[in-house]
């Protein structure tokens, strides 16, 4: 028992030794190499400006992906629709309410514009088809019920928007079906230009405008102009006609090896020696 508890005893003072020495020499490497140097203030303002940048630019760049397809496509297909500007007057003809796949191509509203469809409502609609003619938000209902009587257009589709789709709470499809999905529903309306069958009960040119301008041009202006800066700060983003002026040496001066091998040529013929007939011809003579 006492051999057993004097070996314990020894391997925790060589613990205790262990442990006191790597403090030690962590004290020591730590005295040797100082305390960690100090940034200085541009390079402070160099970090915090990066971050910043980065961050503008990865943000910006991820909200084009997301609100793109939400918002700016949408709003570039309503103003490519061209609808009227000036409200005209509407009157529900019938309504359908369909079940299945096949047959929920399209539907007058519907919440979730990116999952399938397996119940939908159709609203057909009737409109006054006339420029000139502008709903009268101030009329009675009977003088409303009056203006039924004026010629009105072909059958048409209503829809919320012009995808047909939307998310709450800007799009509610049962406050929607409530109140333009009974026959006889008159509201004032916005048919489009191009295609009179495609009717909407909302538009505002200037809001589909500020849409894009909101939520794509801007996003796309902070992401172009926080990445150059990033190339400027941390890049060589001059043209490569400038790099290569810079980087340009002087190229050492080749002699013309040709004219050199001429004149040696020139000078081992004046300087030959005559040939052994012409001496052994002089010493006879």
């Amino acid at each position: 028992m006492r051999s057993d508890s004097s070996e314990l005893l020894l391997e925790q003072q060589e613990e205790l030794a262990r442990k006191k020495k790597l403090l030690e020499l962590a004290a020591a490497k730590k005295a040797k190499s100082g305390p960690a140097p100090k940034r200085t203030l541009r390079e402070n303002a160099s970090f915090y400006t990066t971050s910043s940048l980065a961050f503008l630019s990865v943000t910006a760049g991820a909200s084009i992906l997301f609100l793109v397809p939400l918002y700016v496509d949408p709003a570039i297909s309503t103003l490519v629709g061209d609808f009227v500007e000036r409200p005209t007057m509407c009157v529900t003809t019938r309504r359908e309410d369909m079940t299945g796949l096949f047959n929920c191509s399209w539907s007058s509203c519907r919440e979730g514009c990116t999952s399938d469809v397996f119940k939908c409502t159709h609203i057909y609609v009737t409109f006054i088809d006339d420029l000139n003619f502008t709903f009268p938000f101030n009329a009675t209902p009977s003088e409303l019920f009056n203006l039924t009587d004026i010629e009105r257009s072909d059958e048409a589709i209503l829809l919320v928007n012009i995808k047909g789709c939307g998310y709450p709470p800007t799009v509610t499809c049962k406050n929607f079906t409530d109140m333009y999905g009974f026959e006889g529903a008159v509201f004032p309306c916005y048919y489009s230009k191009l295609n009179k069958t495609v009717v909407m009960t909302a538009y505002n040119r200037e809001d589909q405008v500020q849409t894009i301008v909101h939520f794509f041009v801007i996003p796309f202006i902070v992401t172009v102009i926080s990445s150059v800066l990033l190339c400027i700060m941390h890049c060589d983003c001059r043209c490569k006609k400038e790099r290569r002026r810079r980087h340009r040496h002087r190229r050492p001066r080749i002699e013309n090896l040709s004219k050199n091998i001429n004149n040696n040529k020139s000078n081992y013929n004046n300087n030959k020696p005559p040939p052994p007939s012409s001496v052994v011809s002089a010493l006879l003579n």
